[in-house]
């Protein structure tokens, strides 16, 4: 599955180049404060979400900074598979941990260097409300002051409320749509959806054709 990684596996594929871009590009979108978090979601499940967020942080990784990667889809994440990582003691059980603090054990190293990845872990019976805790935000601020950047793969927004949950913890969102696919409806249901909390989306991700876009 390492394979999936093409930013790494194929550093001069087009895909690789676009992927460079958009990391340029959400680099630059925030003129007054550096953008450290970021929210990768989609409108449904299918549209290479994953794919996209896995490979957004790597080429952020490429750059000699320190990244890491958090499965926030407690649900269906793949995160774990992508990498090739044991899935125990993932995001869920940290954030049940009350009573410790320290992120280290939870933390995984990649076959990419720079790049650290915790997991999902174990699936829990209430997500929305693991993601929605006051833990939650306290180990992200944590996070924060430990890597250059996080990157956070979260679920679809269509039909759950999680990734709604993390756009307000987050300092920008990108939106992955498949051409073909997503319809016109669902997309703008999913903006409408961030635009109620407040979420500072800086652009669509049109995926799964021959060059991978990025509108403003």
């Amino acid at each position: 599955m390492k394979a999936e990684v093409v930013v790494n596996s194929d550093p001069n594929s087009s895909v690789s180049e676009s992927l460079k871009i958009i990391r340029t590009n959400i680099q630059f979108s925030s003129v007054d404060e550096k953008v450290k978090t970021v929210l990768v979601t989609s409108s449904v499940h299918g549209e290479g979400k994953s794919f996209i967020c896995a490979n957004l942080a790597a080429t952020l990784a490429q750059n000699k900074s320190k990244v890491l990667l958090i499965d926030c889809d407690l649900r269906k994440g793949r995160l774990h598979k992508i990498f090739e990582l044991d899935n125990d003691k993932g995001l869920s059980d940290l954030l049940i941990d009350e009573m410790n603090t320290d992120v280290k054990q939870y933390i995984k190293k990649t076959h990419v260097d720079n790049l650290s990845v915790i997991t999902m872990g174990t699936i829990p019976p209430n997500p929305s409300e693991l993601l929605s805790s006051a833990r939650c935000k306290l180990i992200i601020d944590i996070l924060k002051n430990k890597f250059d950047y996080i990157v956070l793969d979260g679920t679809p927004v269509n039909g759950l409320t999680d990734s709604i949950v993390l756009a307000s913890l987050v300092d920008k969102v990108v939106i992955v749509s498949t051409i073909g696919n997503t319809s016109v409806e669902l997309l703008r249901n999913c903006k409408e959806s961030l635009d109620n909390v407040g979420a500072s989306i800086v652009g669509v991700v049109a995926n799964k054709v021959p060059d991978i876009q990025i509108n403003y």
